[in-house]
């Protein structure tokens, strides 16, 4: 008996976003913000990176700010206050920014090795797009949860576009269900 799935779901990167209602004047800021990486000619967004939790925070003139590669909602959450207290050292007013999880990514592994040909024929081409000349996984759309599964031949598994971790539990158990009905997985 293989281990379940769901059991090595693992998030790889959470995407949030929120804003401070207020436009800032990012070379100022840059300026002031001790390890702040601000190149309007790369990139449009001031770039601030924490450590501990790891992530990246892009903040943008608007006072929009979007935070990536976070290995979870609350290390999001972590992340953006350390951000908000360093803006308020700055001297930027900021009251309590509601934060959107926008984006969760994460993998699993089915535990087996896939023919992803047999998978893109069984489960038919409407939520499928499977070109092994252009990349070597099948692109599974799902409707519920809607999210993307990019399903590889090593049995390992990609979930994206889910805005919770159980988003990504749910489209695994899917994938399990549809791919033990078609008799392609032991």
């Amino acid at each position: 008996m293989r281990a379940d799935p769901n059991e090595t779901i693992t998030v790889e990167n959470v995407v949030a976003s929120t804003g401070i209602g207020q436009e800032l004047d990012l070379q100022s800021v840059a300026m002031d913000l001790e390890g702040a990486d601000y190149d309007p000619e790369q990139f449009p967004g001031l770039v601030y990176r924490t450590t501990d939790p790891k992530s990246a925070a892009l903040i943008f003139r608007s006072g929009k700010i979007v935070c990536t590669g976070a290995n979870s909602v609350e290390a999001v959450h972590e992340s953006l206050d350390i951000v908000f207290a360093e803006l308020r050292a700055l001297q930027i007013p900021i009251e309590d920014p509601e934060v959107t999880v926008q984006n969760i990514v994460t993998s699993a592994d089915l535990g087996e090795s896939l023919n992803l040909n047999a998978i893109a024929i069984g489960l038919g081409l409407e939520h499928i797009e499977y070109e092994p000349e252009q990349f070597p996984g099948l692109v599974y759309r799902l409707d519920e949860p809607e999210v993307v599964a990019l399903l590889f031949g090593s049995g390992k598994v990609v979930v994206t576009g889910g805005t919770s971790p159980a988003d990504a539990e749910a489209a695994v158990d899917v994938i399990v269900e549809e791919l033990n009905g078609l008799g392609l997985l032991d």
